[in-house]
């Protein structure tokens, strides 16, 4: 059996539903494909004993694009915002130390020596030259201002936006900006405050934020409105192309309950993880795979543990506590969600949401739920002087949960442009292309849909 349609998103997370969102507005119906039974990918939110779970992102940035979006889809009233002010800390030495959030602050604080604050001073008055060469975050980092800002601070903040090994991690693809600081103005302090006076438009504080009900609370707007043409449960298992009249028609063969049809549409967005796509495209262009499967992708564990308020020594006032891997600590690092937002544990307890894993400890996520909850325990308890075991625990795995943005990764951006434009009408979206954040995936589908409605038209 075979369906025409104007236009094929397979993939339903965020990056997929916001992209065929956008495409509705602009008149393109397009139906969206999504293996599972639950559209969002790795957002997704959940009461269990009182607990508001987060299984994948606890928050985002309230980005322009994203604030947006929320008021189109009339959930705007639902946002929650973190406390501004909410301190952060990193694991030093057995004791939790505040991180200094700009230059400034960095060179009043006890967290660096003497020699490293020297180094960040003559950044803002000296003037170095990047490397033409891909470098690594790790290598930039050394070079710049010394080791011990690479273990106390950015390595632990690799760790906690990419799950990421900042030795392989690519500076020029995971942190552009620090690169084209740099690079235009010789100096990472001056090249930042210059492209802060540049940029256009009103200038947003930094804000976190979630929802009353949960980050999902996204996710079920946005197929509320797409409405039927969201798909659960439709797995794309291969796609073929159909040249007529000098035009590109896609054929995405798909499986729904154990039988097999094939949809023909002029647009394709895929919008799953990058080694599916491949996979998908095999049949189109060999040389599509070798280039996707190419973005590794790293395990995460998400150990959600709830405890009685009374059996907690420290305040657990602040956004929680991120451990350099010199700690010797498993854990990545731990989000007090019930300090950050209402509504996240019973009254009398808190919520304490811990991740494992990695690119450093990928061999963490391989443990049992039982494994992971007591090695979290174990390695916090120290640290926020708990007395008692957790009352609640639930552990969420994802054994491919966030693409490495490593060195290499934009030369492989590169080439995967160059064969998408052999095939008009083929799009990419997804948390492997310009960030992993939410805000950049929603910013990417709606740029998306606007690119392809350019391209191919309306309707």
């Amino acid at each position: 059996m075979t369906s025409s349609v104007p236009a094929i998103v397979v993939g339903g997370g965020i990056s997929g539903l916001v992209c065929a969102y956008a495409l509705r507005k602009l008149g393109v119906e397009a139906q969206v494909l999504e293996a599972s039974q639950h559209a969002g990918g790795l957002i997704a939110s959940e009461r269990r004993d009182g607990f508001l779970l987060e299984m994948g992102p606890q928050s985002f940035s309230g980005t322009a694009a994203l604030r947006s979006l929320c008021a189109e889809l009339g959930i705007a009233d639902q946002l929650v915002q973190a406390p501004a002010q909410a301190p952060r800390y990193v694991l030093i030495d057995n004791a939790l130390k505040a991180v200094p959030l700009n230059p400034a602050a960095m060179l009043g604080s006890s967290l660096l020596s003497p020699r490293t604050k020297w180094r960040i001073a003559r950044d803002a008055v000296g003037t170095s030259r990047a490397p033409l060469e891909d470098e690594t975050v790790a290598a930039f980092v050394r070079r710049k201002f010394g080791e011990e800002l690479l273990d106390r601070l950015v390595g632990p903040f690799v760790s906690g936006i990419y799950a990421g090994d900042p030795e392989r991690l690519s500076l020029r693809s995971a942190f552009p900006q620090l690169h084209e600081a740099e690079s235009s103005a010789g100096s990472v302090i001056r090249g930042m405050m210059r492209a802060a006076k540049s940029r256009k438009g009103p200038r947003e504080k930094p804000t976190l934020l979630t929802f009353h009900d949960g980050n999902e609370t996204l996710v079920r707007a946005l197929a509320a409105k797409i409405g039927s043409s969201l798909r659960p449960g439709v797995e794309a298992i291969g796609i073929g192309v159909r040249r007529e009249a000098g035009a590109v028609r896609f054929e995405v063969r798909i499986r729904e309950s154990c039988s097999e049809q094939i949809i023909v549409a002029e647009r394709l967005i895929l919008a799953t993880p990058a080694d599916v796509a491949g996979t998908l495209l095999r049949d189109v262009n060999a040389a599509f795979e070798p280039v996707l499967a190419g973005i590794e992708y790293a395990p995460v564990a998400v150990v959600s543990l709830g405890y009685h308020r009374k059996d907690i020594g420290h305040s657990l006032e602040g956004f929680g506590f991120l451990a350099p891997r010199s700690s010797g600590l498993r854990v990545l690092g731990s989000v007090w969600n019930s300090s950050l937002f209402p509504g996240r544990a019973p009254a009398g307890h808190v919520l304490l949401t811990n991740f494992l894993g990695g690119a450093t400890n990928p061999g963490a996520a391989a443990l049992s739920d039982k494994d992971l909850a007591d090695l979290v325990h174990r390695e916090i308890a120290p640290v926020l002087r708990i007395h008692a075991a957790p009352a609640f625990s639930h552990v969420q795995i994802y054994p491919r949960a966030l693409p490495q943005y490593n060195v290499g990764h934009g030369e492989r951006l590169i080439a995967l442009e160059r064969l998408r434009g052999e095939l008009p009408g083929l799009f990419f979206v997804g948390n492997y292309l310009r960030g992993p954040a939410i805000g950049s995936c929603v910013e990417l589908g709606i740029a998306t849909a606007g690119a392809l409605t350019k391209q191919c038209g309306p309707g």
